[in-house]
C-alpha cells in the first residue's frame, strides 16, 4: 500500500488553538508540495496549511468550525498508488432553492440548517468563489439585524414555515450572534489577565502642542516618501525613551526574578470592527527613527485590516499600546493584553482643552490640545514610583517635541 502522510496543524502558532475555517482541496484531488491545503484562523491572524509533500489528499479529519491544538492531525495525503488502492468518496453536496446542486463544507451544510440560510444566496469569499462557514455567519448578523430593524426577510427552501404567535409573557427579545474565535480568545486572555496579574492604573495628562507643530511641519516630507506621520508614531518614540528612563516597565515577571528586556518591542493595539483587536509588534523600536516608526506602523495596521499578518507580526512583545482615543474614549485603564508583559500604555481622545499656564511669572488660560495617558502596570512587577516616573518622561518628551 502506498504512503500515508499526515497533515498536521503548525506547533508553532500564534495561540493555543485554531480553527478549521476552510479547506482549499477536495478529496481525491492530486496537489503539490507547498500547495496550500487548508485555512485555520488563530485569535489573531488566518493561516494556511501547505502540503507536506506531492500527493493526493485521501483524508479530511477536522472540518471548518472544529477546534485545531497545535500539531492535531487536519487530514492526509495518500501518493497516487494509495489513492488507487482506495473506494472514491463522494463529496458533499447541497440541493439550493433553484433545484441545482453545489458542494458545501460540513460546516457551511450545518450552518444552512441551523440559520435558515440557503448558501446558494451566500457570495462566498473563499478560494474561487466558495461559500466558507464565516460568510454563512456574517449572512446571518445581517440577517437578523434586518429583522430586528424591521425589514422582511423572504423564506428560503432551509426556512421551517413560520409557527403561530405566541404570547410569550414579557421575555425579552433576542438574537444570539456565534462567538469568532478570536472573540472568544479575547475573551479567555482577558479574563487571565485579571486574574493572573494584580492591575493598578496612573494617569498623566499630555499637551500634544509640540507634536502637531513638528507633525504640521514635516507631514508633507514624510507623505512624499509614502509615509503616514500619525500620533501613534510620536507615542510609540515616545514610549522608547521612556522605556530607556524607567527599563524595569519593559519587563517580564517571574515568580523568583523580573526578566528586564534589551529590545523594546512595542505591540498597538488596531481595532478590527467587530471582530475584536490584534496586537502586531514593532520589532526593536530602540533602533528606529521616527519615519521607521511611522512606515511600520502603517504596514501593520493595512496588512492587520487586509487579514495578511504572519504569526511573526505578533510575537516578542516586551510592551503594549491601546490606542482607545481613536473611538472616542477620553480615559480608560486597560488590562494587559499580552501576559506576562508587565504594562500596557492607555491614550484617550486628543482634544482641545483650556488649561492654565504660567507665562512670565503670570498665571494665563490658554486652550491646547490634550489627551489623558494612563499606565495600567502589573503590582507584582511595578510600583507607583516606576509607573509614576515613566509617566513623567513619558510627558515630558511629548510635550518638548523635538528636543
Amino acid at each position: 500500500m502506498g504512503d500515508i502522510i499526515d497533515i498536521n496543524a503548525p506547533v508553532e502558532q500564534e495561540g493555543t488553538k485554531a480553527v478549521v475555517r476552510n479547506w482549499l482541496k477536495k478529496i481525491g484531488e492530486a496537489v503539490k508540495e507547498g500547495d496550500p491545503l487548508v485555512e485555520l484562523e488563530t485569535d489573531k491572524v488566518t493561516q494556511e496549511v501547505a502540503a507536506p509533500a506531492d500527493g493526493v489528499l485521501t483524508e479530511i479529519l477536522m472540518d471548518n468550525g472544529d477546534n485545531a491544538t497545535p500539531g492535531a492531525v487536519l487530514g492526509r495525503l495518500g501518493s497516487h498508488a494509495a489513492i488507487a488502492e482506495q473506494p472514491a468518496a463522494p463529496s458533499p453536496i447541497v440541493s439550493s432553492a433553484q433545484g441545482q446542486t453545489a458542494h458545501y463544507s460540513p460546516a457551511v451544510r450545518h450552518a444552512a440548517e441551523e440559520y435558515g440560510i440557503d448558501p446558494a444566496t451566500v457570495t462566498g469569499t473563499g478560494r474561487d468563489g466558495r461559500v466558507t462557514r464565516a460568510d454563512m455567519d456574517r449572512a446571518f448578523a445581517a440577517k437578523t439585524e434586518r429583522s430586528a430593524a424591521g425589514a422582511p426577510e423572504p423564506r428560503t427552501a432551509f426556512e421551517p414555515s413560520p409557527a403561530p404567535s405566541a404570547d410569550v409573557g414579557g421575555s425579552l427579545l433576542s438574537r444570539r450572534i456565534p462567538h469568532s474565535g478570536m472573540r472568544a480568545a479575547i475573551a479567555d486572555h482577558m479574563l487571565k489577565s485579571v486574574t493572573t496579574a494584580p492591575h493598578v492604573t496612573a494617569v498623566f495628562e499630555a499637551d500634544f502642542s509640540a507634536v502637531m507643530r513638528h507633525r504640521d511641519m514635516h507631514r508633507q516630507e514624510f507623505a512624499a516618501k509614502g509615509i503616514n506621520l500619525s500620533y501613534t508614531a510620536y507615542v510609540v518614540s515616545a514610549c522608547v525613551s521612556a522605556m530607556r528612563a524607567v527599563p524595569e516597565v519593559n519587563s517580564r515577571w517571574h515568580d523568583d526574578a523580573l526578566e528586564i528586556f534589551d529590545d523594546i518591542n512595542i505591540g498597538v493595539g488596531i481595532a478590527l470592527g467587530d471582530k475584536g483587536l490584534i496586537v502586531p509588534v514593532i520589532h526593536q523600536t530602540q533602533n528606529l527613527t521616527l519615519a521607521q516608526i511611522a512606515a511600520r506602523l502603517q504596514d501593520l495596521t493595512t496588512r492587520a485590516r487586509e487579514n495578511a499578518l504572519t504569526s511573526a507580526d505578533l510575537k516578542g512583545g516586551t510592551f503594549t499600546i491601546s490606542n482607545h482615543g481613536v473611538s472616542g474614549s477620553l480615559l480608560a485603564a486597560p488590562i494587559i493584553i499580552n501576559q506576562p508583559q508587565s504594562a500596557i500604555l492607555g491614550v484617550g481622545k486628543l482634544e482641545k482643552r483650556v488649561v492654565v499656564r504660567e507665562v512670565d511669572g503670570a498665571d494665563t488660560i490658554q486652550i491646547r490640545p490634550m489627551a489623558y495617558v494612563s499606565l495600567t502596570i502589573d503590582h507584582r512587577a511595578l510600583d507607583g514610583h516606576q509607573t509614576n516616573a515613566w509617566l513623567t518622561h513619558f510627558v515630558e518628551v511629548l510635550e518638548s517635541w523635538p528636543r
